[in-house]
């Protein structure tokens, strides 16, 4: 989880030298160019992400191969447990550095609203960092899953979708449209890992009803 989180820091490093490198040569101009550079460097970083996401899971496959080699008889964990785990460290890091500006900003001087702004800023921002964790998550089962079974349309998915997340940020001040199609893509990707990681509307039944599924084998044995 904390490595994961690392590698997010990283991915942040390298999208703000860009982004600097850009401006720099740009000579961080307003207007138009400022509107593109925007979207440039947003592209930028979900692609950045995306790769360091891939160099972790190579990094995992190989530790994993490692520990194998060296101890055959040891129980290494399964790669869905380290998709989940990766994914939220990613998320978690991402949430805290998304919304910390926010909060930041929420100091003052000045108040939300006043020249023609929306006074739901703060509470869009919460909604918006909860789903990027959410999504992050499910990315990572997703993204995982599609490199163990060399499913590269899965990796272009995850891409795709995380670019259409962060572009709909651009909506802004139409949060409606924004979180309704943002909390739209994740569950559907939720439905996605879920499935993915091996669960199923059998297994889903039993976990809402509080019902072990090995318990109720042994149940029905025992009769």
């Amino acid at each position: 989880l904390i490595i994961r989180a690392f590698f997010w820091l990283v991915s942040l490093l390298l999208s703000s030298l860009v982004w600097f490198i850009a401006g720099t040569i740009t000579g961080h101009k307003d207007g138009p160019v400022q509107k593109y550079l925007l979207i440039f460097g947003v592209l930028v970083s979900v692609l950045i992400q995306e790769a360091f996401r891939f160099a972790y899971y190579r990094l995992l496959k190989k530790a994993n191969e490692g520990l194998k080699a060296i101890n055959p008889e040891e129980t290494t964990p399964s790669m869905r447990l380290l998709a989940y785990v990766s994914g939220l460290g990613f998320g978690i890091m991402s949430g805290v550095f998304s919304f910390v500006n926010t909060l930041s900003d929420s100091l003052g001087p000045g108040t939300v609203g006043i020249h023609g702004d929306s006074p739901q800023f703060f509470i869009h921002s919460a909604f918006m960092t909860l789903v990027i964790i959410l999504l992050h998550i499910f990315w990572g089962i997703v993204f995982f899953d599609g490199c163990e079974k060399k499913r590269w349309c899965a990796l272009l998915v995850v891409v795709l979708t995380h670019l259409l997340v962060s572009a709909l940020t651009f909506l802004s001040p139409q949060y409606g449209i924004n979180l309704v199609l943002s909390y739209t893509i994740m569950v559907l990707m939720g439905i996605w890992a879920f499935f993915v990681a091996g669960g199923s509307c059998r297994t889903l039944k039993l976990c809402l009803l509080c019902q072990d599924k090995d318990f109720l084998l042994f149940s029905q044995r025992s009769r």
